[in-house]
């Protein structure tokens, strides 16, 4: 579905809560994590979902409506509390005009970065399939996100372990960026997954790539060579479910990586096919 395709109607108001950069500083980009409280109590959502943000563009772009998504990166709030508070995670992004090869400031992502609390956002959704958890707490979860794309993880982490509770089975959490300044949630600023450490069934693997100035493409298989055989234990076991969040490359990236750790693409490929058959691969890729 391309984003064209995403309706812009209904739309919800909502007043930004906190604004909080969350990456660290010296970082060459900026990711903010937004709260808003939207002002209709039934607006429901749930884990792994999106909601749309509208932003009027400039008058150089003909002033038209930007509609953008967002993944959502925390659980709901129990009803009882008040109206309903979502949290998106934005990383403020530039490009350049393949004609005129001028730089431009994106404007959604820039126009939400600088909102602060008070300011009010026009949003729509949510859209997509949430994320499902496994009724069998034995289940093992491998979930991989690549930049932002850790946001539906916070999310779904949190869900297990706070919500659901004594969970069994394994749950690796890959995740990627260029450096270690451009983690978010796993840095000195913000290490939300700190507190899942202690439990024997979480554990997370960087991966960073090798010269980030040079704009390397960042090392997984590097980074899990000391995990591959865990991993490939993991990707057999028929109690395996797996979660890929990020940009749309992200896909091809691990169809690659898994069939080289897998010795063929063959291989790869059938269990892929498995995991796709029974419902244990979840993507939210854009």
């Amino acid at each position: 579905m391309q984003l064209q395709d995403y309706p812009t109607e209904p739309r919800y108001g909502a007043t930004v809560v906190s604004s909080e950069k969350i990456t660290e500083d010296g970082a060459d980009v900026e990711v903010r994590e937004l709260v808003l409280e939207v002002d209709q109590h039934d607006f429901d959502f749930e884990i792994g979902q999106s909601i749309g943000v509208l932003v009027e563009g400039p008058d150089e772009f003909g002033g038209s409506v930007h509609h953008r998504l967002y993944t959502i990166a925390d659980t709901p709030l129990p009803r009882s509390i008040g109206k309903p508070e979502v949290t998106i995670v934005v990383r403020r992004c530039d490009y350049i005009d393949d004609y005129s090869g001028e730089q431009y400031s994106g404007v959604n992502s820039n126009y939400i970065c600088d909102r602060r609390p008070g300011d009010r956002l026009a949003i729509t959704g949510p859209f997509g399939l949430p994320f499902e958890v496994p009724e069998d707490r034995n289940a093992n979860l491998l979930l991989i996100g690549l930049g932002t794309g850790i946001a539906p993880f916070r999310a779904f982490v949190k869900h297990i372990y706070e919500d659901i509770g004594d969970w069994q089975g394994k749950v690796r959490l890959l995740y990627g960026a260029h450096s270690g300044l451009e983690l978010v949630y796993m840095n000195d600023k913000r290490d939300d997954f700190a507190r899942y450490y202690d439990n024997d069934t979480f554990d997370a693997i960087k991966a960073l790539s090798p010269r980030p100035n040079w704009a390397d493409p960042i090392a997984w298989d590097y980074a899990i060579e000391d995990r591959a055989e865990e991993i490939i234990i993991l990707l057999e076991d028929e109690h395996t479910h797996v979660y890929l969040a990020g940009l749309k490359p992200v896909r091809d990236t691990f169809d690659k990586l898994f069939s080289s750790l897998l010795g063929s693409a063959d291989r790869w490929a059938a269990i892929k096919s498995q995991l796709e058959a029974q419902g244990r691969w979840t993507e939210l890729l854009y």
